[in-house]
């Protein structure tokens, strides 16, 4: 299992997440449960922005830009699924929004199953 820098942070959004899952189930869009995470993470205190734009960088020239589904207090990528089951693609594409986004810690949620499926992501380390 990757270990991620932050636990403490870590841990209580993914119980906030847990409640969103709890509370709403699988079958919504994932813009659906990045609303109801982003209530439950008000409602506990937890500093976050939602779409959060960063840019894309090749050669220290802006090629682009990205946007995040959620940034945890500046140091942790939330990103949001709502699928069948997750694929390889989705750690890589962590693992880059986070290189982009100069962070080293990030979870992947899908909504989708029962119980929700979590998964930690670290910059540079296997999945788990």
């Amino acid at each position: 299992m990757t270990e991620l820098g932050n636990k403490e942070l870590s841990g209580r959004v993914i119980e906030a997440a847990i409640a969103v899952h709890t509370a709403l189930g699988p079958g919504f869009l994932e813009s659906v449960y990045e609303s109801a995470l982003a209530v439950e993470l008000d409602a506990r205190g937890i500093p976050h922005e939602r779409q959060k734009s960063i840019e894309i960088r090749h050669r220290g020239v802006v090629v682009g830009e990205h946007r995040l589904d959620l940034l945890i207090e500046k140091c942790l990528l939330v990103e949001l699924k709502a699928v069948k089951e997750l694929e390889d693609i989705f750690y890589v594409i962590g693992r880059s929004q986070m290189k982009a986004a100069g962070i080293r810690d990030g979870l992947i949620l899908n909504f989708a199953t029962m119980p929700l499926t979590i998964k930690r992501i670290g910059a540079g380390v296997p999945a788990s």
